[in-house]
């Protein structure tokens, strides 16, 4: 698995610098998903494939801009979901944005996360490695990352990242909300997954919430490419992931696209979350 790691590394490196230098613009592309593609997502996306297509341990690779999985080696071990830029519509206003890895086995369902991963591109190029039962910060420094720290969330925390569209809440699930700022929780959310999640990980708790809603019934949030590699994370960090009905790295997706409502935190929110959301 250290090849794919050092594919990862090498093309984050050079995904920040197209990040300085590169086309802010929209493209003329839609995802699947229906999304205005940026030119920085087409191009990240190249990028990693371009690297990933190096490695013979990677059997398939899945991308959130790709409509399918490509094979790239029938005798790889391994197949890599990725989200090559998230968060990308930040880019223009020069907000952090991030790259996201899920490293599986055998078909991409949660339980065949072997390894996740994620960088935040922002004043400092953050790296986040969920491998082995830990989760590990590096910080480039000189073209070389450079190991910071061992990631462990506390039981509770004080930050409250509450995403999606707040007309659309259900009257619990904003009651929760409140409930949780009443309690003296800070409000911490830019409206991208990677920067917000990152901070909730070095502060040591808290909780982002991405729900299902009226506009959206099966949340926003991709399984394959978002949630699977940050439910691992959080779960090797001492924390929980839950759709407020069950384990994150429990649902079946039917597609490659599917999405999820999702909340991540420490154990004390998620608890809470469960409490609620288990009467309604």
């Amino acid at each position: 698995m250290q090849d794919i790691i050092k594919a990862i590394k090498t093309s984050i490196i050079e995904i920040k610098t197209l990040l300085e230098n590169g086309d802010l613009r929209k493209s003329e592309h839609e995802n699947t998903t229906g999304d205005t593609q940026l030119k920085l997502d087409i191009l990240s996306d190249k990028i990693l494939e371009k690297h990933f297509a190096k490695v013979p341990s990677i059997k398939e690779i899945v991308s959130e801009e790709q409509e399918n999985i490509k094979l790239l080696n029938k005798d790889g071990k391994y197949l890599i979901a990725y989200d090559p830029l998230d968060g990308s519509s930040l880019a223009d206003v020069n907000l952090s944005v991030g790259s996201i890895f899920g490293i599986y086995e055998d078909s991409f369902e949660g339980k065949n996360l072997k390894a996740a991963a994620y960088c935040v591109y922002g004043p400092r190029l953050e790296f986040v490695l969920a491998k082995d039962n830990k989760v590990k910060l590096y910080r480039l420094e000189n073209q070389d990352f450079i190991f910071v720290e061992n990631l462990k969330l506390n039981e509770k925390g004080n930050i409250n990242s509450p995403g999606s569209t707040q007309k659309c809440w259900t009257s619990y699930h904003k009651k929760l909300i409140d409930d949780i700022f009443s309690d003296g929780y800070r409000l911490r959310y830019s409206g991208g997954m990677v920067p917000d999640l990152h901070q909730i990980l070095l502060k040591g708790g808290g909780l982002f919430s991405y729900p299902a809603t009226s506009d959206r019934l099966k949340g926003k949030l991709r399984l394959l490419f978002e949630v699977f590699p940050f439910a691992f994370i959080f779960e090797k960090a001492c924390g929980g992931a839950s759709t407020g009905k069950k384990r994150l790295l429990e649902v079946k997706a039917s597609h490659i696209h599917d999405t999820s409502p999702c909340f991540f935190g420490s154990n004390t929110e998620i608890k809470r979350v469960l409490e609620v959301y288990k009467k309604h």
